[in-house]
């Protein structure tokens, strides 16, 4: 959405002309020693606050600084931000945030925000529905999931053995939507709704080798869900043909029969709260199938503890939102989607999929199966550029199924159903509105009596009731029931129908012939935990099977897992965010329009562009956003025929995959043996392609670590030959204050909130994946088909909908807000500062002890930028590899670093601005301890054995029978280094396997029989 950058006109050129003047690199990057001492802590006896947010967030003290500095042989900040970053990189121009330059205080910060908080209005209730309802989100689950960090602050289930608690509850969520779909196979959760649509519709072309065009849509599909598909399809030259089956199966039925049809969607119930007859949907599979096409259903997990599942009607594919199963509305998200397949399409299946395996002692134990369906791996051959679940949502979803168990989800799905059931017999009987639909669920569609327009009759259900409709059109409202409706609000509605407030004693039942009659949620734990006390245990235990930032600092090089402050959190769960339904009217979401456009205006100004989408929610999502952003503007131009995307060898696995999905052709480019880009490669391949060249992603600084001094050229040699450039934010956080993509001449850029602005990973999903692009861009940035944005490009220029809320993921949007507020223009540069700082320290200690690729002793590079990789190939020979270092790291109470990425054999190191001295000097006293365990494993030693059977868990320790044969002691096994003694994390489980292609594991949780039978 459009958004003006802070310093245009004639103040802009002033500034511009103060820094141009400015002659030293210390006062253009505006980093300092004595600057830092006066950020990190005020003077003593000043006036300011005493709880500046700088101190908390960046690690190392003043002090620690220039320790650390010194061992590195750096005079001081200035001295080394000059030889990191190259002058021709380093921006000329201060930050110009919308907060004080030295930052909020933390208290400020929670005041400042209440202030927006309060202008939403959250205290009405939303009927709305669209695939959006109210919710209870059990207290328990709340303080002790959504609020707590040992949840929030987990890192993907990479490392399984250290994974165990999270896992448990994905595969609990699998089993969740297995039994209310049908389906035998699903994934542990998509992005939202839309996106999942998106999914399925291209994982039916891929099931149709790509040879079929058509896709047919049900025209009771939500409208967002519709806006997704029209922008997933278009790529592809999918043709969307929409049918109406409820009112004319006969004409449906003949669509599906074209020979070109690849799959059709239905949506059931429908938007309209309509349930179409499964004898309709059984007669459509049977068409489809005869043509070697795929039937999707778009539902909704609630209704279907009550409904028939999809499953008996012939369903090959079903998604939808687990929304109402805990999570808040939070203005349209974060929403963890859900998928479920047929057997037949396990390997298709996009996302990720836990399943139940074996570990060393031969116990059974979770891991992610199934890994070489992902991107990183598939790249340019990908059918998705998914890399991310909504875990923490999916987690929150699987918990409250937990603790309500198979009976407490039917009693409140009946009570749904019920109300709905009351009002709509009222309606029918007594009113002279008219009901759309004639079955439902949830949902009533009401055409309203001659003389009344929708906008007279919303506004008459806000101002007398408090209560949001939907306008479908000029004269139709619908209205959606959820579990926080009270009786009240029934009464409330019947009056302002013009109904009777007389009610019938009891809730009406659910029909038998729409009833479902098999068993769910059979397995033992959705039939335990009902009780808080039990729940809280349940919860407790699950956490403390994960290694969270809670126990360790967490080294992921390129994920960038720092601190979540507690400041920035809170908010996240207050109702003036959390109950804001996203297709409310735009004055009621006053707070969120400030907070929004707040937001907006500082990514704007930190990336050096001139508008910015938050729709995105993921940075997957933000790297395909970005390309099709670029595709429509060069389409306007009449460049559609520009084809091509240059993408060097070193680049993340979603940017192929994304380019791939934006109907790109991938052409690699070379990178250099220091690990920078190969201009003259780059060159060449431009000049090759520039009649076709439509983009060049680049990550920056690279992924290999460095900040490469031929950037601009790169930018340069790609504009000359017709391209645009892309810049991946992955890299941001050594960025922030230093340079900027705009600055650097690029023409969009994605950022991942969840790494550079603090968004926490929870447990393995994303936060939101924002673009940022230059003016010729903004006319082209998504919109949205339902609510109209705040502010936004014309409808005949932007691309529609990459996600299903206009706004993606925003109640987790104050967190970044609140760190951006808070750091303040002078402190964010600090950020990127210490992180290198931090980096380059852990490397220098290292690098005797390990080869560091791209910046060792042979190059003229002797630094790193925020991140750096260990190289252990040489091990390999001798029986050593990555891996084992990675599990054995485990037993010093370390989630490894990234592990094979960039460069397979390797481990990348990226510790971030907010781990002290202390915590980085323990990382690297486990590393160099490791280094001598690999030195006697190579020298033949026995005692070397304990990197190959690590980690160690306890009952390894305690209950096996070789450690006679081991060459080493429990003690070494366990303590190999004192800190351990007192702070101990220990693996639940032994080493498991990598054996990620395997589909003989347990992807659902097993029956209470199959349970008692094993045990048996």
């Amino acid at each position: 959405m459009l958004t003006s950058r802070p310093f245009v006109g004639s103040k802009f050129i002033a500034r511009s002309l103060h820094y141009s003047c400015s002659r030293a690199l210390p006062q253009i990057a505006n980093v300092s020693s004595s600057q830092y001492a006066k950020i990190y802590k005020p003077a003593s006896r000043s006036y300011e606050p005493l709880d500046s947010f700088q101190r908390r967030h960046l690690g190392p003290s003043p002090e620690n600084v220039q320790d650390m500095l010194k061992t590195m042989g750096y005079q001081d900040l200035d001295n080394f931000v000059s030889n990191l970053v190259p002058p021709q990189v380093l921006k000329k121009r201060a930050l110009q945030l919308q907060a004080p330059q030295n930052g909020f205080s933390e208290q400020q910060m929670l005041v400042h925000l209440r202030g927006i908080a309060d202008k939403n209005r959250y205290q009405v209730k939303n009927l709305i529905g669209k695939g959006y309802y109210g919710t209870v989100l059990p207290p328990v689950i709340q303080r002790n999931l959504l609020e707590c960090p040992e949840w929030f602050t987990s890192y993907t289930p990479y490392q399984p053995e250290i994974s165990q608690g999270r896992l448990e509850s994905l595969l609990n969520f699998q089993t969740v939507v297995s039994d209310l779909t049908g389906l035998p196979v699903a994934n542990a959760s998509l992005l939202d709704e839309g996106t999942a649509a998106g999914e399925s519709m291209l994982l039916a072309f891929s099931a149709a080798k790509r040879k079929k065009s058509k896709f047919i849509v049900d025209f009771r599909t939500h409208p967002q869900t519709k806006s997704v598909l029209k922008t997933r399809a278009e790529p592809f030259g999918i043709e969307l043909v929409e049918v109406d089956p409820h009112s004319d199966a006969s004409a449906s039925k003949a669509a599906l029969q074209d020979k070109n049809v690849f799959g059709a969607l239905i949506q059931y119930p429908a938007t309209d709260g309509s349930i179409i007859s499964g004898d309709v949907l059984q007669s459509f599979a049977d068409v489809l199938h005869a043509n070697k096409a795929l039937l999707l259903v778009a539902s909704d997990l609630m209704a279907l503890t009550l409904l028939k599942p999809p499953s008996e009607f012939g369903a090959d594919v079903v998604f939808g939102s687990s929304q109402r199963f805990g999570v808040p509305f939070g203005f349209g998200g974060p929403h963890a989607a859900f998928l479920a397949v047929i057997d037949k399409l396990n390997r298709k299946i996009p996302g990720r999929i836990v399943g139940v395996s074996k570990d060393r002692l031969g116990k059974p134990a979770l891991r992610l199966a199934l890994q070489t369906r992902e991107q990183h791996i598939k790249r340019d051959k990908a059918t998705s550029n998914i890399c991310t679940a909504q875990a923490l949502l999916a987690n929150i979803a699987a918990n409250y199924c937990v603790y309500h168990g198979p009976q407490g989800l039917k009693d409140i799905a009946g009570r749904i159903y019920g109300f709905t059931s009351i009002l709509a017999n009222k309606i029918s009987n007594e009113t002279a509105h008219t009901l759309v639909n004639n079955s439902w669920f949830d949902t009533l569609t009401i055409k309203l009596a001659d003389g009344t327009t929708s906008k007279d009759f919303l506004k008459k259900a806000l101002d007398n009731h408090s209560i949001n409709l939907f306008a479908v059109d000029e004269n139709t409202v619908s209205l959606s029931f959820d579990e926080t409706v009270l009786k009240e609000d029934l009464l409330n509605l019947c009056q302002l129908f013009g109904a009777s407030e007389e009610l019938p004693e009891l809730l009406p039942e659910f029909p038998q012939e729409l009833l479902r009659t098999d068993a769910i949620l059979s397995n033992e734990v959705f039939n335990q935990h009902h009780s808080e006390t039990a729940m809280l245990r349940y919860l407790h235990r699950l956490q403390s099977r994960d290694l969270s930032l809670a126990n360790s600092m967490i080294p992921l090089g390129s994920c960038t897992m720092k601190l979540n402050s507690t400041v920035e959190m809170m908010p996240v769960t207050w109702p003036q965010f959390a109950n804001m339904h996203p297709f409310q009217p735009v004055d009621q979401a006053e707070g969120y329009r400030e907070l929004i456009k707040s937001l907006e205006s500082d990514l704007a100004d930190i990336t050096g562009f001139e508008a910015v989408s938050l729709q995105p929610n993921s940075g997957a999502q933000g790297e395909y956003a970005g390309l099709r952003v670029i595709t429509a503007y060069l389409k306007s131009q009449g460049e559609a025929h520009r084809n091509i995307c240059l993408i060097p060898v070193s680049a993340h696995g979603t940017n192929p995959a994304s380019a791939v999905m934006c109907g790109l052709k991938v052409v690699p480019v070379n990178c250099l043996p220091d690990g920078s880009l190969d201009l003259a490669d780059l060159k060449a391949k431009s000049e090759k392609h520039k009649n076709d060249l439509a983009a060049m992603m680049i990550t920056y600084p690279s992924t290999y670590g460095l900040f490469g001094p031929g950037i601009k050229n790169a930018i340069d040699i790609v504009h000359q030959h017709g391209g645009q450039v892309y810049l991946d934010g992955a890299n941001m956080n050594a960025q922030v204050g230093l340079t900027s993509p705009g600055d650097l001449d690029a023409d969009v850029c994605h950022l991942n909130l969840h790494k550079t602005f603090a968004i926490p990973h929870g447990g393995g999903g994303p936060g939101v994946g924002p673009i940022c692009v230059k003016a010729h861009l903004s006319p082209y940035l998504p919109g949205h088909d339902v609510v109209e944005m705040m502010t936004g490009a014309s409808k005949e220029n932007r691309i529609t909908s990459v996600s299903s809320a206009p706004y993606g993921s925003a109640s987790i949007l104050p967190i970044s807000y609140a760190y951006i507020k808070m750091m303040g223009s002078k402190g964010l540069p600090y950020s990127s500062v210490v992180a290198m700082i931090n980096a380059n320290y852990m490397m220098t200690r290292l690098k005797s002890h390990y080869e560091i690729m791209f910046v060792n002793e042979k190059s003229d590079i002797k630094h790193c930028g925020h991140e750096f990789i260990i190289d252990l190939r040489q091990y390999k020979a001798k029986g050593v590899e990555a891996i084992d270092v990675a599990k054995r790291l485990q037993d010093y109470g370390f989630h490894a670093p990234t592990l094979a990425f960039p460069v397979p054999g390797t481990l990348m190191v990226e510790p971030t601005e907010s781990e002290n001295l202390e915590e980085l000097d323990r990382f690297v006293d486990a590393m160099i301890s490791i280094k001598n365990e690999i030195d006697l494993y190579v020298a033949g030693d026995r005692k070397g054995s304990v990197l190959k059977n690590a980690p160690h868990s306890l009952e390894d320790l305690i209950s096996s029978s070789d450690w006679e044969s081991r060459g080493y002691t429990r003690e070494q096994a366990a303590y190999p280094l004192p800190y351990l003694r007192y702070n101990k994390f220990w693996p639940p489980v032994a080493r498991l396997d990598d054996t990620y292609g395997d589909m003989n594991l347990i992807c659902t949780c097993p029956s209470v029989e199959e349970t008692v039978a094993k045990q048996d």
